[in-house]
């Protein structure tokens, strides 16, 4: 049998001949294919008709590839026999190929759920011998070698287990990934009190005040530190050490995990040698030493939790040795060492100032500005205090009891809805322009007597073809969207359907533009909008501070976090699958359905204001920022660069992110008389639970908003200017949205015209 040697580090493998499993139900082109290439490659090969069969014999040989048919579901689930051979512990190391359809017709569907189910890859049909020949020798020597390498670690880990000597093993960033027996032995921990948490016990050596620089200084670049030094074990006690710490070189030529090798020292060895800075085999990236060491006044990573039990002056003392070197590839640490090594060179007045921007780096909160550093404008205060936090907590025995126990609305309990065919001309004549910006919502809600999300939902849902994609009757999509308008409170002056509805039809009108359709697929259209009219079912009408504050059931329910927005998305799913009539969901394949389920929760999360700024900063930078720097370079168009940053997967996220939050507080763009009607319904909604709240003895969490002395041009004005403008700056740059930005500033002058006349209310007198 032929056999090959592979590389692995030091180690020199021996691979014998590969197995291959072939689960064809019957045999055709294909199979035929995937025997001739076997045996071109010298690769046994067994064939299996059946799943039952299949994991029989893979049970018995072991094969290093198994290939499954996946393009005829009526003779075996392809993806249930991959889950079944996946719970096998034979199947570890092993790489399952999935064959699927070639289809030319249709749009490329997502690989996954095969990933879900186990498989390693996928192969388009291809039944050319010479195609099935590559596919097995790319797979020896991609997916099959590295998993004959990592087989091969078991005996490295062996090896590790049985030394004597106490071995660590942490991650660049310092998280302890590996401890062996000899080090929980010799320290007083178990392994499963040190796995994932960081670093706090590290070198003192009292005798050399250079001591924490010596060890950076060699670490940092790559090489190997030898010395002694004392640590402190579980029980308290302090024990001198011979240690070892060797960085290991990983991808991209940087540091990547660190191993500590320690061993006690003896009784009558207690003179302190001489630290040894050792050459490490692989050199690390030039680019990591270009920084000089840290300041000793200025730390940059803190401990947060201790082994020992005399905390602070320990873990102050000696937080840099341990924490090796700073090569941590996250963005804000290259800041703080370029900052660290700027103070070095630096005059007393600059290096005390770089001291406070580290602080400020050190804070958790960076992307949520300080009001101090913008106007003291009470409006502005207000707004942010009662939009951007969670309350103050209760102070006072008041309980405001919300929705735990309340009863909603389902789809038995209401009247069967009426057919899109079968719409009033009154309200079709309200929804003739829709697809346009400036489609007046209010004359919808008079037209539908305040049920507008039913109507409009059946339209726009039509046009973005959801019952299609969701494989659901225009009956079930009818009874769905009647259960959620009915769960919205008619009775707010705000936060009712036609919120739902307006947010609605802004989210399909960005989905309608062309850089938005070149970066999101139809799950992701289908969320959107799903996630637009569920976005604040069931809303009370007060702020999230108001139910933290009032200890409400739903604030307790939900740890004071994301209350009214973690409640929307859990109702939502609730009135849908409760009942089959309005279930829109119940034809959907268990893996779509799951994918869809996560991208509406994150949507409906991320309306949620506390992280407005996070979501922002990050589509700025990590969105606009790039596309700008492409069309500078002169790569404009569809370019391969351009379709990366649009559709990578995390900019996928921060773009759906953006869009429903876009639309959800779009109202400031809206045509003027819209805008003005909009401001003053969430003025009032403020208004009442101002109100409530002195009636209930709570604190007020918005003042200024009290509807004897308010002004509202003031409120617009520092909405508009705190949360708007940049939002609306940063997706216009991407959405090109030339309308809703005059709309804005023709919103701000009106606004401005009437607080320069000291008008509080929303129209200037006749």
């Amino acid at each position: 049998a032929p056999v090959t040697d592979v590389q692995f580090g030091p180690m020199r493998l021996r691979q014998d001949q590969l197995q291959v499993l072939l689960v064809f139900a019957e045999e055709d082109d294909q199979s035929s294919g995937f025997r001739w290439a076997c045996e071109k490659a010298g690769f046994r090969c067994n064939v299996a008709r059946t799943p039952q069969s299949a994991l029989e014999c893979f049970l018995d040989k072991h094969h290093d590839i198994i290939i499954i048919d996946h393009r005829h579901s009526r003779y075996f689930d392809a993806e249930a026999l991959c889950r079944s051979i996946r719970t096998t512990k034979a199947s570890e190391n092993t790489v399952i190929i999935c064959v699927v359809q070639r289809h030319t017709d249709r749009e490329e569907s997502s690989i996954l759920p095969l990933i879900s189910a186990g498989f390693t890859r996928r192969y388009v049909e291809n039944s050319s011998r010479m195609a099935c020949y590559n596919e097995l020798i790319q797979l020896e020597f991609g997916q099959v070698q590295a998993q004959f390498k990592l087989r091969a670690c078991n005996s490295l880990f062996t090896a590790l287990e049985k030394s004597q000597e106490a071995i660590e093993i942490t991650s660049e960033d310092h998280v302890i990934q590996y401890v062996n027996p000899a080090f929980e032995t010799m320290m007083g921990y178990q392994i499963g009190e040190l796995i994932e948490k960081e670093l706090t016990e590290v070198p003192i050596n009292e005798k050399k005040a250079d001591f924490l620089d010596t060890i950076n200084s060699c670490i940092k670049i790559g090489k190997e530190w030898q010395g002694m030094y004392y640590a402190k074990k579980k029980n308290g006690d302090s024990i001198q050490q011979n240690v070892k710490i060797l960085p290991v070189i990983g991808q991209g030529g940087k540091i990547r995990h660190y191993v500590s090798i320690s061993r006690l020292c003896n009784d009558n060895n207690k003179v302190e040698k001489t630290c040894e800075c050792i050459q490490a085999e692989s050199q690390t990236d030039t680019q990591t030493c270009r920084h000089k060491d840290m300041r000793k006044g200025s730390l940059d990573v803190r401990s947060t939790t201790s082994r020992g039990s005399d905390g602070i002056s320990q873990r102050r003392r000696s937080s840099m040795a341990r924490v090796h070197s700073m090569t941590i590839e996250a963005p804000i640490t290259k800041v703080i060492n370029i900052i660290n090594a700027a103070q070095e060179s630096s005059p007393m007045p600059v290096a005390e100032a770089l001291d406070r921007a580290l602080e400020i780096l050190r804070t958790t909160e960076l992307y949520s500005p300080q009001l101090g550093t913008k106007d003291e404008d009470p409006h502005t205060s207000d707004l942010v205090g009662g939009l951007m936090t969670d309350g103050l907590r209760r102070l006072s025995g008041n309980e405001y009891i919300l929705s735990a126990k309340q009863t909603h609305q389902v789809a038995g309990s209401l009247s069967s809805p009426i057919s899109l065919n079968d719409i009033p001309p009154r309200i079709t004549q309200a929804m003739e322009n829709e697809e346009q910006w400036d489609f007046d919502i209010f004359e919808l809600e008079a037209a539908t007597h305040k049920r507008p999300l039913v109507y409009l939902g059946l339209k726009i849902f039509a046009r973005f073809g959801i019952c299609e994609f969701l494989n659901c009757s225009e009956s079930t999509l009818r009874s769905w969207l009647q259960v959620i308008e009915a769960n919205y409170h008619s009775s707010n002056s705000y936060h009712n359907s036609t919120h739902s509805a307006d947010v609605l039809h802004a989210t399909a009108y960005f989905l309608s533009k062309e850089r938005v359709k070149q970066t999101l697929d139809p799950i992701d259209e289908v969320a959107a909008l799903i996630a637009a009219t569920v976005h604040d079912v069931d809303h009370p009408g007060r702020t999230n501070s108001f139910l933290c504050n009032a200890g409400s059931e739903l604030a307790i329910l939900y740890n004071d976090t994301a209350v009214l927005e973690s409640h929307h998305a859990a109702l939502a799913f609730q009135l849908t699958t409760r009942d089959g009539k309005c279930n829109i969901f119940k034809n959907m394949e268990r893996n779509e359905y799951r994918t869809l389920r996560q991208v509406i929760i994150d949507m409906v999360l991320a309306t949620e204001m506390t992280k407005h700024f996070e979501h922002v900063n990050k589509f700025v930078n990590s969105i606009n920022k790039p596309l700008a720097a492409l069309e500078e370079n002169g790569n404009n168009g569809d370019g391969e660069s351009i379709k990366t940053v649009l559709r990578s997967p995390e900019n996928r996220i921060l773009i759906k992110r953006m869009l429903i939050k876009c639309a959800d507080i779009s109202n400031p763009c809206r045509p003027r008389e819209q805008c003005i009607e909009w401001a003053g319904r969430i003025s009032e909604e403020y208004f009442a639970q101002t109100d409530e709240e002195r009636r209930q003895g709570l604190p007020v969490v918005m003042p200024v908003f009290d509807r004897n002395t308010c002004s509202i041009p003031k409120s617009q004005l520092s909405f508009i200017d705190y949360f708007i403008i940049d939002m609306f700056d940063a997706w216009d740059a991407f959405a090109d949205l030339p309308n809703l930005m005059e709309h804005l500033n023709n919103n701000i002058k009106y606004w401005k015209g009437l607080d320069a006349r000291n008008l509080r209310v929303l129209r200037p007198p006749p």
